[in-house]
Formats: structure tokens, C-alpha cells, sequence
């Protein structure tokens, strides 16, 4: 079974809903397993390639490292110099 790592937020007709989740239980899964599966053959059928833990969505890339920054001590010094000429 795969572990929860984001959440998916959708808007449904209310009776869709309802017949999704009766027909769900009718097969004794529930409709976030039934979305799951779904979600993993439509990646399939688009060639979509993804990288499951050991029976785990794959957590989102890391982010990008963070731009350089410079020292408060040498933006201090910087600031200094330009004040004085």
C-alpha cells in the first residue's frame, strides 16, 4: 500500500461522488485506492515514467539550492565603503 506523501484536492458533482463511493465499497476499496490506481494507469498509457519508493509514491523533487548570499558582516563592510568615498 502506498504511504500519504501529498494530498489531491478535487471538485465533483456531489452525485458522482456518491456513485464512486458506493460503487468503491461495493468493491471493498476505498476511492482514494481506486484514485491512486487510476492516476498510476494514467501515467502508463501517457509513457509517464516515475520513481516509486518501496511501495511509496515518490516524495516531490528537492527543491533548487538556495541563491548565494552574502555574509550580513560583509554586506556591513560593503555598505561602509560606499559610504565613505
Amino acid at each position: 500500500m502506498e504511504s500519504k506523501t501529498a494530498r489531491l484536492t478535487l471538485l465533483i458533482d456531489p452525485h458522482k461522488k456518491a456513485a464512486f463511493e458506493r460503487l468503491c465499497a461495493r468493491q471493498d476499496r476505498t476511492a482514494s485506492q481506486v484514485v491512486r490506481q487510476l492516476i498510476r494507469d494514467y501515467l502508463a498509457q501517457h509513457g509517464v515514467e516515475f520513481q516509486p519508493g518501496a511501495g511509496q509514491d515518490s516524495p516531490p523533487p528537492p527543491a533548487p539550492p538556495a541563491p548565494a548570499t552574502v555574509p550580513a558582516d560583509r554586506q556591513r563592510r560593503a555598505g561602509a565603503a560606499r559610504r565613505k568615498t
